[in-house]
């Protein structure tokens, strides 16, 4: 077999659902980005104009990077009129590619465009090697293979199909109906999924409701009140005995709440056989998720074209889940789902950081940091630099308002409010290393404040994932699951951690950069990474 290792390497793309999240993502790593607008690509959850597209494609190209731009609809005919449109739209905006679903619309792209590259949309179901191949034939550069290819068969497919440009998702939501072709949220939102308006029926509430069958009229609701009295499960006529509990509350029922993709842990599956574009999803998700995603895949990957027999997914698997998310999954990689594969209490995400801001701009040496989440006295704020995985730490007593330099013990976000940050806020960093490592656009976080309920949800989802790939077997998940009761309450409130030292070391942290019982771990620090824990306790 070929050693793609050698031959060539694999491209990252990431979603670009905003201007913001498109330079973000190009700043962080991604080799190209995919994006859409209402008035082109009928996508109408994008939030491009065409003028922050020009512009988009513009900052991609500098950057000596790639655009796709999508068109993956799948056409009713009063689309028909707008194709001539956008196609005179795309003469002008100048993209590397363009994703298209419909063969109708293929058709009359190589038509009327023939030198636009085109990429078959993971919406055209693109399952076996005999497909991939079909759209070879009929000119197509690359194929977005169906999210239910099992790896075994992406092999096979890479096999027989070498010349032409296999592309599969590695991170993302999952949708309940995989390749996106969905009649959920036509029928229950009159909303089409298949044209870029999906309403996600899949993750609804559904309540559960029982009527007598004497014919009376009386509905039997289940509250609070009564539902320890049944219980209530799903049995298909194929697969008889095996009972799927629906959990049910007065909000309703998941039956249909997939948990996230995450191949993070199958990467070099992927890149032993030469897949040439890995595609995350989440154009509707915000820069910080732009950035983790970026950032730990494309360290994953360079480490592993570094030394393939060394490779470790962990550090990158630990980046990766600082975001929000439901959970990770391999989902169809091993060929079969699991129940693990599912969460059944909550379609909420949880994570244990939060975006806590982005850099806008240096003025000399002072960081115009403008806040995405709330901020208070003695919190430590973690900078990711696009450079290197391991965080800047700063703790943080005060904030000093960017528009009329009034002094604040908690800032809030909204409209733009920014901070000003002096660049000597940051023990042991030069000025000049600390503006290369921290260029505008790059993103800070903040821990979570998290209740016991969804701190358990959010270990849970570790231990799932682990029996997901075999580290644990599925009866060593010891997290309780929560029920959605304590899910829903509250998140707990913790003190400002101002009056002792957590250990890391942290940039600006009055009690470590100054007591002197802490004169050895300084100078154990000496040593470290930028932004590297401790590895010992500290004395005292």
């Amino acid at each position: 077999m070929t050693d793609y290792s050698k031959t060539k390497r694999a491209e990252l793309l990431l979603p670009a659902g905003s201007l913001l999240k498109l330079k973000t993502a190009i700043l962080y790593g991604a080799d190209a980005v995919y994006a859409g607008t209402p008035d082109m690509s009928l996508r109408t959850q994008s939030n491009f104009t065409l003028e922050d597209l020009v512009e988009g494609v513009r900052f991609v190209h500098e950057h000596g990077k790639k655009i796709y731009l999508t068109l993956n609809l799948y056409t009713h005919n009063k689309d028909i009129e707008r194709l001539t449109l956008f196609l005179e739209t795309i003469r002008k905006v100048k993209p590397d590619g363009l994703i298209i679903a419909d063969p109708g619309v293929f058709m009359y792209v190589k038509e009327n465009m023939p030198e636009l590259e085109c990429h078959i949309s993971t919406q055209a179901n693109v399952c076996s090697w005999l497909t991939v191949d079909y759209w070879k034939k009929m000119g197509a550069s690359l194929c977005v293979l169906a999210r239910e290819v099992p790896y075994k068969e992406l092999k096979e497919i890479r096999e027989k199909c070498p010349d032409i440009k296999l592309e599969a998702f590695v991170h993302g939501a999952m949708c309940m109906t995989y390749s996106g072709r969905c009649l959920l949220s036509n029928f229950l939102a009159e909303r089409g999924a298949n044209q870029g308006n999906c309403a996600h029926s899949c993750r609804w509430n559904f309540k559960v409701r029982m009527t007598l069958k004497d014919g009376s009229e009386t509905t039997l609701d289940i509250s609070e009140k009564n539902k320890e009295l049944f219980d209530f499960f799903l049995e298909e006529d194929f697969r008889q005995g095996d009972f799927l509990k629906i959990e049910e509350d007065g909000r309703g029922s998941y039956i249909l709440n997939s948990r996230d993709l995450c191949l993070m842990p199958k990467l070099d599956d992927l890149l032993k056989i030469g897949v040439d574009s890995l595609k995350i999803e989440g154009r509707n998700k915000s820069e910080y998720y732009a950035a983790i995603t970026a950032r730990a895949y494309r360290n994953a990957i360079d480490a592993w074209y570094e030394n393939p027999e060394t490779w470790n997914p962990e550090p990158y698997l630990e980046e990766v889940q600082t975001t929000q998310n439901r959970g990770f999954t391999l989902g169809f990689h091993n060929g079969r789902l699991t129940n693990l594969a599912q969460s059944y209490n909550t379609t909420k995400t949880v994570g244990e950081w939060l975006f806590a801001g982005a850099v806008r701009e240096w003025q000399g040496d002072t960081m115009i940091f403008e806040i995405r989440n709330t901020i208070k006295k003695g919190d430590v704020i973690e900078f990711l630099s696009p450079s290197t995985l391991e965080p800047i730490r700063l703790r943080l007593y005060e904030f000093v308002d960017n528009r009329n330099g009034n002094v604040k013990e908690k800032v809030n976000p909204g409209q733009g409010f920014a901070i000003r940050i002096a660049a000597s806020q940051f023990n042991n960093i030069e000025k000049k290393t600390l503006k290369k490592l921290l260029p505008p656009l790059s993103i800070a976080r903040k821990e979570a404040e998290l209740s016991e309920a969804r701190q358990a949800v959010f270990d849970r989802h570790i231990q799932s994932m682990q029996a997901e790939r075999g580290l644990i077997s599925e009866n060593e998940i010891t997290v309780p699951e929560p029920t959605r009761t304590e899910i829903r309450g509250k998140d707990t409130i913790k003190p400002p951690k101002e009056d002792s030292c957590c250990g890391k070391g942290c940039n600006g942290c009055v009690i470590f950069w100054n007591d002197p019982k802490y004169e050895k771990a300084r100078e154990e620090m000496k040593s470290k990474k930028i932004g590297e824990k401790l590895d010992s306790k500290l004395e005292k």
